[in-house]
């Protein structure tokens, strides 16, 4: 197993193995780089670990190097926080700007992605009574709640559309065009980047070119779509965007992002907790108060591991992962496998359902017999216009033989569901 000295973690330059990939070897489990990679994660024993949507595993080197922060947070409290810790905050964001190509002062941080979400869309200022805000059903249940509160807040009216289901790229900014056409007072558009319902990746860039044509604007959910699929933010060619790092990143739990376009600044509110007066900065657009600085200040080390494996790299791997098991199941009669195989329309995250097994409550039934059967943990997700379903995220640290155990237990769901 690889080692790295405690300096390189707290300086967060981890450098992993120069391990060679030939070509298609990201697929196998005997493939050396992925051994190292996996033998930094510490996943349960007991079960097979295919639920790591909610959030990441932290690899070691970067559990560790939070465990020091945490130290030294609590060791020097306030001695710390008045004398070093915003040049060091500075810092990370810097870091993670650079990460995601973007310019350092468009970028702040947050505690999650559901806070940068609710300061985006509580805060946007161009609305007026009559105006509409448009969400979709695999929108994050928050995130639909927020946009929803603009009707009462706002006096604005709320449209929401089912996607279609099976998607396809073309099918979804048909969806979108069509909300646009039919709703002249469109005004602001909520687009989940990556739907944590299905793992469906809308073609964002596409969409919101649409929306500027009509003038209205979009605020971008990227909570699972940053370090899951191989993209820089400005690729989204979007004003808004909230990030998570404690999901695919693998950062410590509480650490997020928000991204605003300088040009686009105006558009979002003071913060009503930070005095008036003084810059109109993106600093004043958040307030976080006291939070977890040791978790921020962990970043880089998160940061510095993605890195050595390469976005690209990590894409793939994850895309084998998922059609692994994929390609087995629509094979299966009974199941159906919700997320396209276009690899522009997914990446790690895939749903299925047993065929007429459509209820939150029959599928919550399919995730437990997973789990009490053959020890694979899965989740169920609802709010899906066609149905619940089941959903399965694998992470770095699964094997082909984990996406193998699933793909053998589908046949007995599929008996199980029709007793």
């Amino acid at each position: 197993m690889h080692r790295v000295d405690r300096r390189s973690i707290l300086a967060g330059s981890l450098v992993l193995p120069a391990l060679g990939l030939s070509s298609g070897a990201w697929a196998m489990d005997d493939d050396p780089f992925w051994r190292s990679i996996a033998a930094q994660f510490t996943p349960p024993t007991d079960v097979i670990q295919l639920e790591n949507g909610n959030w990441g595993m932290m690899p070691r080197p970067v559990f560790e190097a939070y465990q020091a922060q945490l130290a030294r947070v609590n060791r020097d409290t306030s001695f710390y926080a008045r004398r070093g810790l915003t040049k060091d905050l500075m810092a990370v964001r810097d870091r993670a700007a650079a990460s995601m190509g973007v310019a350092p002062d468009e970028l702040v941080l947050t505690r999650n992605a559901t806070e940068a979400l609710e300061t985006l869309i509580l805060g946007y200022n161009r609305l007026q009574p009559g105006d509409a805000v448009l969400i979709a059903d695999l929108d994050y249940d928050s995130a639909q709640a927020c946009m929803a509160s603009l009707v009462r807040t706002r006096g604005v009216q709320l449209v929401k559309i089912d996607l279609p289901e099976p998607a396809t790229r073309q099918a979804v900014i048909d969806a979108y065009a069509a909300a646009l056409a039919a709703n002249p007072r469109l005004k602001l558009i909520l687009l989940t980047h990556l739907s944590h319902r299905t793992g469906l990746v809308l073609p964002v860039r596409e969409i919101a070119a649409l929306a500027r044509a009509k003038g209205a604007d979009v605020i971008v959910d990227a909570a699972h779509s940053w370090c899951q699929l191989d993209f820089a933010v400005p690729d989204l060619d979007c004003d808004f965007v909230a990030v998570n790092g404690h999901k695919w990143l693998g950062a410590p739990l509480g650490v997020g992002f928000l991204h605003v376009r300088k040009a686009a600044l105006g558009k979002i509110d003071r913060h009503p907790a930070n005095a008036a007066g003084g810059p109109d900065t993106l600093f004043s657009k958040v307030h976080l108060g006291t939070y977890d600085f040791a978790a921020s200040m962990t970043v880089p080390t998160a940061l510095a591991f993605q890195q050595a494996i390469g976005s690209t790299r990590r894409a793939e791997r994850l895309r084998a992962l998922r059609d692994r098991w994929v390609m087995r199941a629509r094979q299966i009669d009974g199941i159906e496998v919700l997320t396209p195989d276009d690899p522009a329309s997914h990446g790690a995250i895939t749903s299925f359902r047993v065929r007429g097994v459509v209820t939150s409550e029959a599928n919550a039934r399919l995730a437990a017999r997973l789990l009490d059967q053959h020890r694979i943990f899965t989740v169920h997700r609802d709010g899906i216009a066609g149905g619940a379903c089941v959903r399965v995220t694998p992470a770095l640290f699964n094997s082909m033989a984990d996406m193998d155990r699933l793909a053998e237990a589908l046949p007995d769901l599929v008996r199980f569901a029709r007793g």
